[in-house]
């Protein structure tokens, strides 16, 4: 059958996976990607070197296969979400930097829409809210006076959509449902772009892409991509929902949490769309067939887990690589009464304010980076538990356990620390390119690599499990601690 290549197209860099027919991952490639900011509070990224980032992973993962005598079977798309990149139809060419999810340039527009009393007909047909993290607003800005003309040749779409057209050589304009709605252009409600929301955020409907299901061919790869001409590219999910597919997370209920440049915690809801709730997300996990039905999740989102510990590194030279943070923490047997809450670009579920910023409280003489370091861990899990048990209250659901991925996940000491906080078992898989192994299942399944979720799903194991090693009681303390720092650090910024 051979292997499944996927792109994953993150924040700060892009990878090749190739993943065999029992789910492990046989090869893979890497290029970090660089982000710009250009003002306080912006965040962009030039597409070009997206694309220039895949190609180079791919040309290298495939002369790694072909020395193997190893044949491609499908190629699988996964990415940051809510991304915005606009780009011309005609030379393929962006028009102007993508503008990335964690960009707050828009903050001021999503709140005058919100007074202007938009908010409940968005929230109602999106599942989300008006935040300056989503797609539309940023589309609104880049078409704003003296930006992107909306010509016939506009062509717009989150990184999904870009990297499939680089794969294809343009022949496709596409995304999946998990990308689209993402954008607050997409009605949850119909399974498609709402034409009164393109008019209410000046987003031209015929610029957008083609939405079709999760797992389906898409195109064929062209010459210049980084893989021979002709291969299906047959996979596309969101980096989050990817990771839930990829996590085996299948049955109503189930739960995990990727710990990535920021931490995403998903649960499947099932086929039935829930009600939408204050301070969490409701979106679209996956669609498998063409009129088939769609899996729905709740999602808690929280702008900053690694980058935080990219701050200690390279903002305050605390660390020399992002290894080190765990035995710096371990070093000391807490935090030295500190509480960092990192809301470096705002804070995400369950808060949803824009205007917070980092906060670091409790500093006392005695306090060095180890202990900063400690305190970085624990505002992982103290954001997790957030998010996890909000999204457990809203479901009506205890959650049983947490499966964990990202690139976090090898740190014992953070899992632990998150096993104490929600007094659940978390478990981390074997293979934790969970958003990769998701996008590669979408892909095979749709070209008979796997026969069915069942058959995907067995791609999935557990490498090790972390139980809870303090009481309920013994948590709290630490948790309320938490909830009093991120009170201070809101609404600094208005």
């Amino acid at each position: 059958m051979g292997v499944v290549v996927a792109v994953d197209a993150g924040t700060t860099g892009v990878r090749a996976v190739a993943v065999d027919e029992r789910g492990a991952i046989v090869g893979l490639s890497y290029r970090e990607l660089p982000q710009h900011f250009p003002r306080p509070g912006w965040v962009e990224h030039d597409a070009e070197q997206i694309s220039a980032a895949v190609s180079e992973t791919l040309a290298e993962l495939h002369a790694e296969l072909e020395a193997g005598g190893t044949p491609v079977a499908a190629v699988g798309v996964t990415n940051q979400r809510e991304t915005a990149v606009a780009w011309d139809r005609t030379t393929g060419r962006p028009r102007g930097r993508a503008i990335v999810w964690q960009d707050r340039r828009t903050a001021a527009r999503c709140e005058e829409l919100a007074v202007a009393g938009h908010l409940p007909v968005v929230r109602e047909a999106t599942g989300l809210i008006l935040d300056p993290y989503f797609t539309a607003t940023k589309l609104e800005w880049m078409l704003g006076p003296g930006g992107v003309e909306a010509d016939a040749d506009l062509r717009v779409g989150t990184v999904d959509t870009w990297v499939v057209g680089h794969l294809t050589g343009g022949a496709a304009h596409v995304t999946d449902p998990s990308n689209a709605s993402r954008t607050l252009l997409f009605d949850l409600r119909t399974g498609a772009w709402s034409s009164h929301l393109c008019e209410l955020f000046g987003v031209p409907p015929a610029a957008l892409p083609e939405v079709r299901p999760s797992s389906a061919r898409y195109g064929l790869t062209a010459e210049g991509c980084g893989l021979p001409a002709g291969i299906p590219v047959s996979g596309i999910g969101g980096d989050q929902q990817a990771a839930l597919f990829g996590q085996a997370c299948l049955t109503p209920g189930m739960v995990k949490h990727t710990y990535g440049t920021g931490g995403f915690a998903l649960l499947n809801v099932g086929e039935e769309r829930p009600p939408t709730v204050e301070g969490l997300l409701t979106t679209v996990a996956w669609q498998l067939a063409e009129g088939g039905p769609t899996t729905y999740a709740y999602e808690g989102a929280v702008f900053v887990m690694g980058a935080a510990v990219q701050w200690l590194r390279d903002g305050l030279g605390i660390i020399t690589s992002s290894d080190e943070v765990e035995a710096l923490a371990r070093s000391v047997p807490d935090s030295g009464g500190i509480v960092l809450v990192p809301a470096f670009t705002g804070l995400g579920s369950p808060w949803w304010d824009p205007w917070a910023r980092g906060t670091v409280l409790g500093l006392t003489r005695g306090v060095g980076r180890a202990h900063l370091a400690r305190a970085v861990l624990e505002a992982m899990a103290f954001s997790t538990r957030d998010v996890v048990e909000a999204m457990a209250r809203s479901a009506g659901r205890h959650v049983l356990e947490l499966r964990v991925d990202g690139g976090a996940a090898v740190n014992d000491l953070l899992l632990q620390l998150q096993a104490d906080q929600l007094q659940v078992p978390v478990v981390r898989p074997v293979v934790t390119e969970t958003t990769a192994l998701g996008a590669a299942l979408l892909a095979g399944l749709a070209e008979g690599v796997w026969d069915s979720t069942d058959d995907a799903a067995s791609a999935w194991r557990a490498e090790r499990t972390f139980e809870p090693s303090m009481s309920a009681g013994g948590a709290a303390g630490p948790y309320e601690t938490w909830l009093h720092a991120v009170d201070r650090a809101r609404g600094w910024a208005r």
